[in-house]
């Protein structure tokens, strides 16, 4: 699969850290992380609450610009092996300089000069994440952050953490904050909340959806997604490794998608769930027998609803046609 072109829309910077990477940084800086590891050296966790405690400490050693640079790094070399051509990555201020402007241009100076030089085997965008369950008025430092430094590598504002932890329309001051900007919008939800999270989402005026499969469990929103060309970010593998469906054929993307869905598909913390963009894509031939002609569409879509200049989708577009 990895001769097959792709577009990656949903895509964690630090939740993209291979266990090595992590393991070679804490050493580095004397921090004794073995506690996250199972005896393979994979990160090791219980349930999703239990993954938001392993994200964490894995990421709390991911501490400098300079870190930040070794990681995107290796992780568009990774995603690029497996033929994705355009990414967009999700980063926080948060673990960027505490939600400090200042220190945020610092991260992203050193960001943006890596992807500047790996733009000729991969193209990518950064989409400033506020962490939800942080709350809302710490999410605005971000928010800021985010409209200061748009119109580079930083395109996008989503919304991260813990989707069960008060309402997405609790965030609507960043959200505006990041349209006057001319950011794109996108907010996870439709993952462990229900339905009823991803009306809320757009609510927000988001063109996307961070996950948004739940939507399954409402004839009614499905309609209405396909109505207003709404592009969900799916991650199956995702799913499945966190246990929303036990099995590939159980997952709703090709229901959705069948239904006039605008689906994508992308890797989430791709390490974590042990999977890459060619293990999704196999899984999703094995499972619903897609074809060459269905990875087309869902990459046209991708391209259409990425956060990039229109010289940038118009490329993308051909490379889809």
């Amino acid at each position: 699969m990895s001769n097959i072109k792709k577009i990656e829309l949903h895509l964690h910077l630090e939740g993209a850290a291979p266990p090595a990477f992590i393991r070679a940084l804490a050493a580095e800086k004397r921090v004794d992380l073995s506690g996250i590891f199972d005896e393979r050296g994979h990160y090791r966790y219980a349930d999703f609450n239990d993954f938001l405690r392993v994200y964490e400490a894995a990421t709390s050693v991911i501490q400098t610009p300079a870190d930040y640079a070794r990681l995107l790094r290796e992780v568009l070399e990774r995603a690029a092996e497996t033929g994705v051509i355009y990414a967009e990555l999700f980063v926080s201020p948060e673990f960027c300089g505490k939600g400090d402007l200042s220190a945020w241009r610092d991260y992203l100076a050193a960001m943006e000069e890596v992807a500047a030089k790996m733009r000729s085997d991969i193209d990518s965008r950064g989409i400033v994440t506020p962490i939800r369950h942080f709350s809302p008025d710490r999410a605005r430092a971000s928010a800021v952050c985010a409209a200061e430094t748009a119109g580079g590598w930083i395109t996008g504002l989503g919304l991260g953490g813990a989707e069960t932890v008060g309402k997405a329309t609790d965030f609507a001051w960043s959200f505006d904050c990041a349209r006057e900007a001319g950011l794109g919008l996108t907010c996870h939800a439709g993952e462990w909340g229900g339905p009823d999270s991803i009306r809320e989402a757009l609510a927000l005026g988001v063109t996307r959806i961070g996950h948004g499969v739940r939507a399954i469990e409402d004839p009614s929103l499905v309609d209405d997604l396909a109505e207003k060309a709404i592009t969900l970010e799916v991650c199956p593998g995702s799913n499945i490794a966190l246990g929303l469906w036990r099995r590939w054929p159980d997952h709703p993307i090709a229901r959705l998608m069948d239904r006039g869905v605008r689906v994508t598909v992308s890797t989430d913390d791709p390490p974590f769930f042990h999977t890459d963009m060619d293990r999704e894509y196999r899984m999703l031939a094995d499972s619903f027998g897609w074809t060459e002609a269905e990875f087309s569409q869902i990459n046209q879509w991708a391209a259409d609803a990425a956060f990039c200049d229109e010289a940038t989708r118009t490329r993308l577009r051909k490379d889809f046609a």
